[in-house]
């Protein structure tokens, strides 16, 4: 499937990314209403990475617009007791708003989006805290089908189906699952492996330079874009889409860097920028940096 995505990513003033076809929201920063307009009335499922503001303040207006019966389903970290808050204090300021569900979640969880599609939680490192305590998440979509398992292709309809009766659809068939897009969310690189098979993966790259996020990183931390390049040169990718650049540095800046890069690394994927303050809307029918 060719994805419509649309996103926002300038790291500290406002991050969010709608992927249409699949009526989700990644993160919700300042603008995504007025970014998205009508098309943001298609989005049935927000997930938010973590509670910094240039990740959740467009809610508000978003909410405000949106809500209808059951709809729009918001989730975050379960242990970030912002998310709560920022219900409450919704539930007062627009008393007349109805719909919305808010639904604390953790690593692991899986939440089902569409028939055969579902999104899992996983943990990263940006807000440090001790395992067990989720504050911050990266999201993957995968599609789940059930695959016949090789001895019983040759089987009739009616055998089939009473083999089923008898032991159940799980003896004839394995599940297969189809990563079609993964979210990183503020996040440092650490784990390669959580991201192989990612047939598009998004992912932050807020410092182009090791010694300028030394100096800014006091707590939560984040990725470095030879980082990203390196860790995608050593997996199954098959497109990158590289957000949450700092805006103290200019598209010719990233440009010079991650061609360099890219030429260094050997990366032959397509890879795709959202430049700091830039909309970039659907992405993928523009040209990558190394098309």
């Amino acid at each position: 499937m060719n994805y419509n995505i649309t996103a926002y990513s300038t790291a500290l003033f406002s991050t969010w990314i709608n992927v249409e076809q699949l009526n989700v929201l990644f993160d919700a920063g300042d603008g995504v209403s007025a970014g998205l307009l009508q098309k943001a009335r298609k989005v049935k499922h927000v997930f938010i990475s973590h509670a910094d503001r240039d990740h959740l303040n467009g809610l508000p207006q978003f909410v405000q617009l949106n809500s209808r019966e059951q709809f729009p389903k918001i989730y975050y970290p379960k242990d970030s007791g912002s998310f709560p808050a920022y219900d409450d204090f919704l539930k007062k300021f627009d008393p007349h708003v109805t719909g919305s569900e808010w639904n604390g979640i953790e690593s692991g969880s899986s939440t089902q989006i569409k028939k055969d599609v579902l999104v899992e939680a996983i943990r990263n490192e940006h807000v440090p805290c001790e395992m067990g305590i989720h504050k911050s998440l990266s999201y993957k979509v995968f599609t789940v089908k059930r695959k016949l398992k090789a001895e019983f292709q040759a089987c009739s309809g009616d055998e089939i189906k009473a083999i089923v009766q008898q032991y159940g659809r799980d003896y004839i068939s394995n599940e297969v699952r189809r990563n079609l897009v993964s979210f990183s969310g503020d996040t440092p690189v650490d784990d390669y492996s959580k991201w192989q098979d990612s047939e598009i993966l998004i992912h932050e790259a807020t410092f182009l330079k090791d010694e300028v996020s030394a100096k800014i990183e006091a707590r939560n931390k984040h990725s470095k874009l030879d980082e990203v390049l390196k860790m995608v040169s050593e997996l199954n990718v098959g497109t990158l889409i590289l957000t949450h650049f700092s805006s103290r540095y200019s598209r010719e800046e990233i440009d010079l860097e991650t061609r360099k890069l890219l030429k260094e690394l050997r990366i032959r994927i397509p890879v795709f920028i959202v430049y700091p303050g830039e909309l970039k809307r659907d992405i993928l029918a523009g040209a990558p940096i190394n098309g």
